[in-house]
């Protein structure tokens, strides 16, 4: 059964829906997607990604992420013109937030990696973009060895996929601002 009083409810709702759309209209066309063929000086946001490469990050979770950002900004696989460099600083931690108070191993780890990144001009010069992103990989511990290793390894690559793709988003981000 309605009662008379949810009428005017309603139409207050539908008069704040009414408001709220005649507010957004006027933005609609101010939105430009960030992989769109303007901007750029009419260069499209791909071609500029595969135009940047990407300097040598040292040790392991530096090989990681390397080839995972080497496939997020240039997916073809054919070199390009290089346009801009990539220089990657990183730090890398293991977490062991729980352990066994039985045997005193932990259970569990969590890798944590921040970047520190740069997209300067090939010829030299001042960064178009910079910034830094964060990645965490957790993975539970075992009592074999290769088992954790193995583990650690693949939370590792997993924490380099997850940044690479953070850095491809705001590297794009920031050349889109150009």
């Amino acid at each position: 059964m309605w009662s008379h009083d949810r009428s005017p409810t309603v139409a207050r709702a539908l008069a704040r829906l009414a408001l709220a759309a005649a507010l957004a209209l006027p933005v609609a066309g101010c939105i430009q997607p960030m992989y769109a063929t303007t901007g750029l000086s009419g260069a499209d946001m791909a071609s500029e990604l595969r135009s940047i490469a990407v300097d040598p990050i040292p040790d392991r979770f530096g090989h990681y992420l390397g080839n995972e950002l080497i496939f997020a900004l240039n997916g073809t696989g054919t070199p390009g013109p290089t346009k801009y460099r990539l220089k990657i600083t990183y730090k890398e931690r293991v977490y062991t937030p729980i352990v066994d108070t039985v045997t005193g191993r932990a259970d569990a780890a969590t890798v944590w990696a921040e970047v520190e990144y740069a997209v300067t001009p090939a010829a030299g010069g001042e960064a178009v973009a910079k910034g830094h992103a964060v990645s965490m990989a957790a993975y539970d511990r075992f009592n074999q060895r290769y088992a954790n290793i193995r583990a650690a390894r693949e939370a590792e690559i997993r924490a380099a996929k997850s940044l690479a793709e953070d850095l491809r988003l705001k590297i794009a981000a920031g050349l889109a601002r150009l």
